[in-house]
């Protein structure tokens, strides 16, 4: 499979690697629509402040996988109904919610949205207004009992705690009031939460990577970040020091409901397993 890297102003080529804040073909993209163009796709052509957006990707993901198991599954998304129609507006209008802190916004950020990549995803699919949701669709089924076998919440840009656009406050407050809720939920009793980041925050490490065999490759792993497994099932006072990375999640959803495994996850990194108590 080719998939392609790009710069912010620099032009989308073949080199085997996507990297950066390379945006999705479909909105909410932080390339507005053509002009006289579709609503729902990105500008092929790119704009002045970015390139052109990703190709619609093919690669399998652990939502394919899931979905080909029958596991039901969804992808949370704060703010994504209000950037969603942000998105589709003309591209002669300025973004009022995508990468914008104007106005009280809550800054959506469409490169965290990793579904929004896919062909399989795509505007108008029954895959996407399956398994894509807004944030208050979450907050609404975890109340009700009602979240799938699966769920991925991803918080919108102004929670994230990432430096720079936001700060520690918000965002602590904010998983505090998720986590208390998920406490409060009918399904709490049958529920593993994982609570991770993308990067450390910008401090040095002083504890090296693993490396060698399984392990190594030009993407890391890199520093350390930090990850909570919060369960009834969860080792109680107890620091797990398996060495893991972010496939790791995707390893642990892998083994729990024997789904076909994915490629590109690093064969010596644990799959979580030890964090929990399942005598």
């Amino acid at each position: 499979m080719q998939v392609y890297s790009s710069g912010i102003g620099g032009q989308v080529a073949p080199d085997d690697y996507s990297v950066n804040t390379t945006q999705p073909p479909y909105q909410p993209s932080g390339i507005p629509p053509a002009p006289d163009g579709n609503l729902d796709l990105a500008d092929p052509k790119g704009t002045p402040a970015w390139s052109e957006p990703l190709p619609p990707q093919t690669a399998k993901t652990i939502g394919d996988t899931l979905s080909a198991k029958g596991v039901n599954w969804a992808w949370y998304a704060g703010g994504w109904s209000i950037a969603l129609a942000d998105g589709r507006r003309p591209a002669s209008e300025k973004r009022k919610i995508i990468y914008t802190r104007e106005n009280g916004s809550p800054n959506f950020q469409s490169h965290h949205q990793p579904f929004n990549y896919h062909a399989r995803f795509a505007p108008g699919t029954a895959d996407r207004a399956g398994h894509l949701k807004d944030g208050e669709d979450f907050l609404r089924d975890l109340d009700a009992g009602m979240l799938p076998e699966v769920a991925f919440y991803k918080p919108v840009g102004i929670f994230t705690q990432h430096p720079g656009y936001t700060d520690l406050v918000k965002g602590d407050d904010h998983i505090a009031d998720v986590l208390e809720r998920l406490r409060k939920s009918p399904q709490w009793e049958q529920m593993a939460v994982i609570v991770t980041y993308d990067e450390n925050g910008g401090f040095w490490d002083h504890v090296p990577p693993p490396r060698g065999p399984g392990w190594g490759d030009r993407f890391g792993p890199g520093t350390r970040i930090p990850a909570l497994v919060i369960s009834p099932y969860a080792k109680r006072g107890h620091i797990d020091k398996t060495s893991y990375d972010t496939t790791s999640i995707l390893k642990f959803i892998t083994r729990r409901f024997d789904l076909e495994p994915l490629a590109g996850v690093r064969a010596n990194a644990g799959d979580l397993s030890a964090a929990f108590d399942l005598r």
